[in-house]
């Protein structure tokens, strides 16, 4: 499909894409909404950036709607008909707004019950009837318990970023999750890599099923400029130094691999003058989404994060990340670096390069001829 109007969506959806000029639809996008529209389950595997969360967005809110044009308005409390799992609060609430594009013409009420919320904010989220829910694994395990949300009523189900989710915890919960939904509900999983958990959860949950994989999945995207530093005697900060001081490439990112390394960078980042704020676990929860904020809305322009940042987070004016640190795994980099060149944007990523780092930069290079 070469254009968005090729695929005979609803007139109220279809009006937004084309007045928020999304004209061109994204190769996982282009390839998955057939199948989704056609009420068929699907996995899609994409690199971060390509576009997955419209993927899913518009085929639900096309099928919801119809479904009330044709009588069949949701009418029980607490009761979706589509249901988005989510790996993080962040990730949920982007989610959210990617929906809420849609909703003021299509009418469409869209819910969220995320993880970081209290109970009693999260009860009142799903007051009353809606159709469709957003939700991070843990908080809907606990509605599900206890009784606050039905989901008997779903008719599609979509894991969005697999690969974050899967710890050892998270099967027996999707199945859980899946288990509470019909049986004929459809099933959509999306993720950036594919790793042996997400392919035990595919197997698990998927019998028969398409699965789409992008030219571009676990590649680096060709507006991404990469340049490795090799960092000599362990002497990261003059070459921080030379390039942080006076640069004007908008937003930095920057990865460490410990929270200790992370407060160690954001103090040298403070001396040398560059205003920064720290994004990672075992802080103030407030905090942290302060701290992005702060970030997102250009009032600082560098973040520090551990691997916490490297997924889920849509940041559009990141124009660079630095890998203060690099990691050990192939699949971690690739999140990292996918925080910038999204969509279509240009984007720069810095490696800080030590001996150690050599068989990871010999599989970027692999990963690089791939790409050619």
């Amino acid at each position: 499909m070469n254009s968005f109007a090729d695929f005979n969506l609803l007139p109220s959806l279809q009006d937004i894409l084309n007045e928020k000029k999304i004209l061109i639809p994204t190769e996982i996008q282009s390839r998955t909404l057939p199948i989704l529209l056609g009420q068929k389950s699907v996995v899609g595997v994409a690199e971060t950036g390509s576009g997955k969360t419209l993927a899913y967005v518009l085929p639900i809110l096309h099928h919801l709607k119809n479904l009330e044009n044709k009588g069949e308005a949701v009418e029980g409390a607490c009761s979706p008909r589509g249901l988005v799992i989510v790996p993080t609060r962040e990730l949920g609430e982007q989610v959210s707004k990617v929906f809420k594009l849609f909703t003021h013409t299509t009418r469409l009420r869209v819910r969220t019950v995320l993880g970081g919320t209290t109970m009693e904010v999260a009860k009142k989220n799903v007051k009353g009837p809606f159709e469709v829910l957003i939700a991070t694994p843990g908080r809907i395990i606990k509605f599900l318990d206890r009784e606050l949300v039905n989901l008997n009523d779903v008719r599609i189900l979509v894991f969005d970023e697999a690969d974050q989710m899967l710890d050892e915890g998270f099967l027996p919960d999707a199945k859980q999750i899946v288990e509470a939904c019909p049986p004929e509900r459809q099933l959509a999983l999306f993720s950036a890599t594919v790793s042996d958990k997400v392919q035990e959860l595919m197997n698990e949950l998927f019998t028969s099923v398409d699965v789409i994989r992008s030219q571009g999945s676990h590649r680096l995207v060709p507006t991404l400029t990469t340049q490795n530093l090799k960092v000599l005697d362990g002497k990261r900060i003059p070459l921080l130094e030379q390039i942080v001081i006076g640069s004007k490439a908008g937003g930095t990112l920057l990865f460490t691999n410990t929270r200790e390394q992370c407060d160690s960078l954001s103090e040298i980042l403070n001396k040398m003058g560059c205003k920064s704020a720290i994004y990672r676990g075992e802080m103030d929860k407030v905090e942290r989404r302060s701290n992005l904020k702060a970030f997102r809305d250009g009032k600082i322009d560098f973040l520090i994060s551990t691997d916490l940042g490297s997924r889920g987070l849509d940041l559009e004016q990141v124009g660079r990340v630095i890998n203060y640190h690099l990691p050990k795994q192939m699949e971690n980099y690739l999140h990292r670096v996918g925080r910038t060149a999204r969509a279509g944007r240009p984007g720069l990523v810095i490696n800080f390069v030590t001996e150690r780092d050599e068989p990871l930069i010999s599989q970027l290079h692999q990963v690089r001829s791939a790409k050619k």
